[in-house]
């Protein structure tokens, strides 16, 4: 049984940080449902679907640069929004900083993402359609072992929960059900990475990932029949989650938040409770 550590109150009792590593790094997620990310009025004005360019799935700010990126809006209306998903990074730092306070030295952040548009009207491929359940993997942006840790804030106007599935089956059961279609090939990470395909190498382990995360949507029995949670995660909340070992579809919702990070594992309490180190022992080889 996946475990859920609600924390309620403005914030997180000081007793509780090494439980939320644990609930974290054991396959669990930490729900925060009165902890509220406030809009102002003219960032309100960005929950509409429409300033989407509809063709990336998210609107996104770029850590580095502080370019948003996924949205036709004109500079005014960008500025606005860039300080909307700046803000809610800033807010995600301060979070993880409350919750897990070993973690914040070697946590990398990565893009910030707003997802106005509603889950339902997606129509997408089965390896796209995240309504399945899958555990997360990047394609063009190599992770090569680090973990993705992904804060999430529901800021629906109308009061409407994000509704999630969430796999009660740990990472290791996931892994092994699917193992024998985890085939790394070298070579053609090689050429990806030659050909521009990829930010940097896919390391074997990135490989296994993106197989696992495929096989998985794509296996209609597995669908049909892994056992799971269903998790209504209500406006004016907030959540944690390790999306790389936690089996999880979103089913319905809008208006979403997402801050993800990279974390290398050697910053975890238990290292070995890791995707890298799970996939690393059933191999039998270095995967990173």
């Amino acid at each position: 049984m996946i475990e859920i550590l609600e924390l309620q109150g403005g914030a997180s009792p000081r007793g509780r940080f090494d439980q939320a590593a644990k609930v974290l790094e054991a396959g669990g997620l930490i729900v925060l449902p009165d902890r509220r990310f406030a809009l102002s009025a003219a960032e309100t004005r960005m929950l509409d679907p429409s300033i989407s360019d509809d063709r990336a799935k998210n609107i996104s700010l770029d850590p580095a640069t502080g370019r948003v990126s996924g949205t036709r809006l004109d500079d005014a209306g960008r500025h606005v929004l860039a300080g909307l998903i700046g803000r809610f990074a800033q807010t995600a730092d301060a979070l993880l900083a409350e919750l897990t306070p070993r973690y914040a030295p070697a946590l990398q952040r990565r893009r910030t993402s707003f997802r106005p548009g509603a889950i339902a009207d997606r129509a997408l491929s089965l390896r796209k359609d995240d309504r399945r359940l899958h555990v997360d993997a990047f394609p063009a942006n190599p992770v090569q072992g680090r973990r993705i840790l992904r804060v999430f804030a529901n800021v629906n106007p109308e009061g409407e929960p994000r509704v999630w599935n969430v796999g009660e089956d740990p990472f290791d059961a996931v892994a092994r059900r699917f193992l024998g279609r985890l085939v790394v090939k070298e070579h053609a990470a090689t050429v990806k990475e030659a050909l521009g395909l990829t930010k940097g190498r896919q390391s074997a382990y990135d490989q296994a990932m993106l197989r696992l995360h495929d096989a998985a949507k794509l296996d209609h029995g597995y669908q049909a029949d892994a056992p799971r949670r269903r998790l209504e995660l209500p406006a004016d909340s907030l959540w944690v989650v390790y999306t790389d070992s936690v089996m999880h579809a979103a089913l319905s919702g809008q208006h979403a938040l997402e801050q993800t990070y990279l974390m290398p594992v050697e910053a975890m309490a238990e290292e070995a409770l890791s995707p890298l180190r799970i996939l690393e022992r059933m191999t039998g080889r270095a995967l990173a």
